[in-house]
């Protein structure tokens, strides 16, 4: 008996021992993953369109520009134009929206202890979205500091949008389901607020920014990635360096309190963070919904539920993932183009949805 005990007691530790060593050893192989992808999709991206360039030569005029390499181009003057001036620019400005939006949502998922938020479904691209169809259709000076007009209309919408879903849900009688439930509210008010906003713009101007609410990554130049980078590397740096903090909320504020944390403090940062990040990304590209839920259980699914890993992880995830979906944008209907949000909506509801057939979600 005292062996068939000991035995007993020794399954679960040797579960543990092997769930210590999955979680050392995934991160570090889904992070070489996550680095290919990236790489892959950029390569891929950089060689679909009209104009086909040749992998080889997309490397060799990439290598070209960095000093002392000593490699030469092999495009053509007109190819290098195309590479440098058309898809790199998109290709860039696709992987930030898409990392950022992917660690906007685990950051949401985390500090609200909720595997179903994400910018979309708790309101703050939508927010966030009538924001910026403000600034857009009225031409509304509302800049300050670094931020230009639309991203200030944004980041307040995004922020008024996920304080008022938190605080629905932290009201009587709340569950697990009731942010979720004050998001769609918060959602369905501000896109029944743009559609208002739009009815008092002329119909040129409704029409360009109905096509931007669909979301799209048009882009002529640098100037938007200009536009979201430092928002992803200043709120992207922010959300990696609290990522612990996600795990220690996860005990509850008593326990996370009494570990040195200042729940509060650590609460309101990542949330200002991920709403900056999603203000930013929603200026530039629109909404895109369903990004950020779709990658984090992608990547809580390979290397588990600690957010030390699932934050970084998304960022690489979710720029590999938009940047391939671009791609199908732009090629599907060639010459036409579809709006990348049309795709993410295709992808992500489907998957929402077999979530909430499953009856419940991933553990966050």
């Amino acid at each position: 008996m005292a062996s068939s005990a000991s035995a007993a007691a020794a399954e679960p530790e040797s579960a543990a021992d092997l769930a210590v060593g999955r979680a050392f050893r995934l991160p570090a192989a889904a992070l070489a993953i996550g680095v290919a992808a990236v790489a892959a999709v950029a390569v891929f991206s950089a060689t679909q369109g009209a104009a086909g360039l040749p992998a080889g030569g997309v490397l060799s005029a990439i290598l070209d520009r960095v000093p002392m390499l000593g490699v030469e181009s092999t495009l053509s003057e007109r190819q290098e134009s195309i590479l440098f001036e058309i898809r790199m620019p998109r290709m860039v400005l696709g992987m930030l929206v898409g990392g950022s939006l992917a660690m906007a949502g685990a950051a949401y998922q985390g500090v609200f202890r909720n595997p179903l938020a994400d910018p979309y479904l708790l309101g703050v691209s939508a927010g966030a979205g009538f924001g910026a169809v403000l600034a857009l259709g009225f031409d509304l000076d509302v800049g300050w500091g670094p931020f230009d007009a639309v991203s200030a209309a944004a980041f307040v919408g995004a922020l008024v949008a996920v304080s008022l879903s938190a605080a629905i849900a932290r009201g009587p009688g709340s569950s697990p389901a009731t942010l979720l439930l004050a998001g769609v509210a918060m959602a369905a008010l501000f896109s029944a607020s743009q559609t208002f906003a739009l009815q008092r713009l002329s119909d040129t101007r409704a029409r360009e920014v109905l096509s931007w609410l669909f979301g799209q990554l048009n882009t002529s130049g640098w100037e938007q990635v200009w536009v979201l980078g430092p928002y992803f590397v200043v709120c992207g740096l922010l959300l990696v360096l609290h990522r612990r903090h996600l795990d220690v909320m996860r005990v509850g504020d008593a326990e996370a309190a009494s570990l040195g944390l200042d729940p509060a403090r650590a609460r309101l940062v990542i949330i200002i963070a991920a709403s900056v990040l999603t203000a930013a990304a929603v200026s530039v590209s629109g909404l895109i919904a369903f990004v950020g839920l779709v990658v984090p259980h992608i990547v809580r699914l390979l290397v588990g539920s600690s957010y030390r890993a699932i934050v970084p992880l998304s960022a690489l995830f979710g720029a590999a993932f938009l940047g391939f979906v671009d791609v199908g944008a732009r090629t599907l209907l060639s010459p036409a183009e579809l709006p990348v949000g049309v795709i993410t909506a295709l992808v992500g509801a489907p998957f929402f949805a077999f979530i909430l057939w499953r009856g419940k979600a991933v553990a966050a």
